[in-house]
């Protein structure tokens, strides 16, 4: 038609609808919709979140639409124009620590201060403050009678059992009061409580200089963390999907809140992960014959049942395995081999587990005069949160133990993954977003021979393959311990970013990148280029 291509036309119709449907996104906002279209202001507050969530559909729709209007119009040379810009980005020592640095700022401020609003101010400060109240009790227990006192186990106390409440203990740690009762939390082993009782005696400061420090470190380790994978993302696939990852990261209300509670100590869910990622992309794809590996996966889940016990400790495991898939299919590992690495990280991960198990029943035996007793309790805590028998327990327990496992599931997908309130209001729901990266991954197969360069055909493929893997870590939380997800909807949302959105949005921006970029080889790095004009000059 008039010498342009099918696909030129179809473009640039994508490409026109989708711009002005994100202009209409913005511009029309509740303000407008009260002053324009309801100007008698009769707009109700379940009308202003339904409002909200189809200007939030209509964002996604256009993006979607413009992403498949360059697509189909198969931008052309855009690389080459931008090659001056985009080589100062390639990952380098100088870059990646420069935007490991920044990373971690931006998310440090998050998680410390809630800087960037992406949560509630008044749900950020009262968020598991029961849970809280644990740690701060167990600095109080070890200022009185040590540190192991109640071999370090966390808790609450007070003078009497009847002022043993969770207000008490901020009370009494600021004021320097004691304890008459201390009732520990048998679920985990303390490993938070101890570091902060260690440090509250080598810091010489007032209490609430003190926790303000507690705080500012357990937000400072949970920006590391989340750095790291940010950073294992630039060095995977470049910079432009890192910025979806790290962008998520900041506005996810859920890893904002969690980010500096002491009692949850996040960094640690994400230790596995991290080790497994920079240990495998550094190693041979034949890793399961690396006896480190199993040392390491040991080491960094022991560390995490020390200090969160086994608080998602099936998806903590399945999201320690995402880099396995993703490097096993991109390595094309024969099944023999996948295996093998795959059983050292299960083994690993096991004797871990049963060491911590071990020293916590070793631990309430201590004040409580039996081994069985922390056996019996933890069996008690597991089948209270599974799929225990409703008559054996408590009626407050009754309507989560006969809850049905699909209602759970569905009730976390119509979460809000992004919204200024909590879970259930307007946003982006986690439904919305399997949703879009569902097409993400049918747009990044549709476009798998784009790539001239095949290996990095080949990581937008293990990547997709990944990202769907990491959606059983949630889901494996949601249905193995469904009757603690029932009761808990205050907080399992997090389980979303145990890594399902990270890897998705990465799946988002490699769409994207590769939509405008995908065509053209890879960049040389500044250094490759100098050489080739070194060379080009002096021939001989």
């Amino acid at each position: 038609m008039f010498g342009y291509k099918s696909h030129d036309i179809f473009g640039v119709l994508f490409l026109f609808f989708g711009i002005l449907a994100v202009t209409i996104a913005i511009f029309i906002t509740p303000t407008f919709a009260i002053n324009y279209i309801s100007p008698d202001h009769n707009i109700t507050p379940d009308g202003f979140k339904q409002f909200n969530s189809y200007r939030l559909a209509l964002s996604i729709g256009g993006i979607l639409s413009i992403v498949s209007g360059l697509t189909l119009m198969k931008v052309k040379n855009l690389e080459e124009k931008l090659h001056p810009l985009l080589s100062l980005f390639q990952p380098g020592p100088i870059q990646i620590s420069l935007y490991g640095i920044l990373s971690t700022l931006l998310l440090f401020s998050g998680f410390f201060t809630n800087f960037w609003q992406s949560a509630d101010d008044t749900w950020f400060r009262n968020q598991n403050y029961d849970m809280e109240s644990f740690v701060v009790g167990r600095l109080v227990q070890s200022r009185q009678a040590g540190i192991f006192s109640y071999r370090g186990l966390t808790g609450i106390g007070g003078p009497s059992p009847s002022m043993g409440n969770y207000e008490y203990q901020a009370y009494a740690y600021a004021n320097n009061l004691s304890f008459g009762t201390y009732r520990t939390y048998n679920s985990q082993n303390g490993g938070q409580g101890i570091l902060f009782s260690l440090l509250d005696n080598l810091i010489h400061s007032s209490p609430q200089g003190k926790l303000q420090i507690f705080y500012a470190l357990t937000s400072l380790l949970s920006a590391f963390a989340i750095t790291a994978i940010v950073l294992w993302f630039y060095l995977e696939f470049g910079l432009f999907v890192s910025l979806f990852v790290l962008a998520s990261a900041i506005i996810s209300p859920w890893l904002t809140i969690f980010g500096g509670k002491l009692w949850w100590s996040m960094w640690s869910f994400y230790l596995p992960i991290i080790v497994i990622m920079y240990y495998l992309k550094n190693k041979n794809p034949t890793f399961h014959r690396h006896i480190t590996l199993g040392i390491l996966v040991f080491i960094a889940v022991f560390v995490k049942c020390f200090f969160t016990g086994y608080e998602y400790i099936t998806t903590t495991l399945i999201m320690m395995m995402v880099p396995f898939v993703y490097y096993g299919y991109l390595h094309r590992l024969n099944i023999r081999k996948f295996i093998g690495g795959f059983f050292i990280a299960v083994f690993s991960s096991f004797l871990a587990i049963l060491l911590s198990f071990t020293i916590l029943c070793i631990q309430i035996a201590t004040f409580s005069g039996s081994l069985l007793k922390g056996f019996d309790h933890i069996v008690y805590s597991l089948e209270i949160r599974t799929f225990g028998d409703p008559n054996s327990f408590p009626a407050i327990y009754t309507d989560s133990l006969e809850s049905h496992t699909a209602d759970v599931v569905m009730t976390y997908l119509k979460g809000s993954f992004f919204g200024p309130t909590k879970a259930g209001s307007f946003g982006v729901t986690y439904l919305i977003l399997v949703f879009v990266f569902m097409i993400a991954s049918v747009f990044l197969y549709t476009m798998r021979n784009r790539y001239s360069d095949k290996e990095k055909g080949k990581s937008s493929q293990a990547l997709v393959i990944a990202t769907w893997f990491s959606l059983l870590a949630p889901l494996s939380w949601f249905v193995i311990f469904k009757a603690h997800s029932y009761l808990h909807t205050h907080m399992n949302y997090i389980v979303w970013q145990m890594p399902f959105t990270m890897f998705g949005f990465a799946l988002c921006g490699l769409l994207l990148r590769t939509a405008l970029v995908g065509s053209i080889p890879p960049l040389p790095s500044p250094r490759h280029i100098k050489y080739a004009q070194r060379n080009k000059k002096n021939p001989d």
